[in-house]
């Protein structure tokens, strides 16, 4: 049996977990299946995932209708890898030895749909650079 190495684990967060957090998440899990482990969370989380987010992703096939948003815990960030940040700021918890990036994106809070696919187009570019870094297809 050969050895499957471990699974990469990746925390998408954003202020209200609401929108590009949640975009993010969405497409890391519809492009990579189970080959890596994702979480979303905000510093201050929304209510409910913002509605043009959940239409924008519906045009491309990915339904989140059912997400809600979670808080940012210490547990989250201290069991991935990767931790993404998109607009919260010094407000995400710092750990030894986990990955920090920071995506730098308009924040869709607010905005229609034709402003939404934009920032979704970005997030599936990046996500799939990720999905190739951290995750590569096993060759057969």
């Amino acid at each position: 049996m050969p050895d499957t190495p471990p699974r990469p684990s990746v925390l998408f967060v954003c202020v209200h977990n609401a929108g590009r957090s949640q975009m993010a998440a969405a497409f890391l899990t519809h492009l990579a299946g189970d080959r890596v482990q994702v979480r979303s969370a905000g510093s201050a989380p929304a209510g409910t995932v913002n509605p043009a987010v959940v239409e924008a992703l519906a045009e491309v096939g990915i339904d989140i209708s059912a997400e809600v948003p979670k808080v940012l815990t210490v547990e989250a960030v201290q069991a991935s890898d990767v931790v993404i940040t998109m607009g919260c700021g010094d407000t995400c918890p710092v750990f030894p030895g986990k990955r920090y990036l920071d995506w730098r994106l308009p924040d869709p809070a607010g905005q229609g749909v034709d402003a939404v696919r934009p920032i979704r187009d970005e997030i599936e570019e990046r996500v799939r650079a990720l999905i190739t870094e951290i995750a590569p297809t096993p060759r057969a």
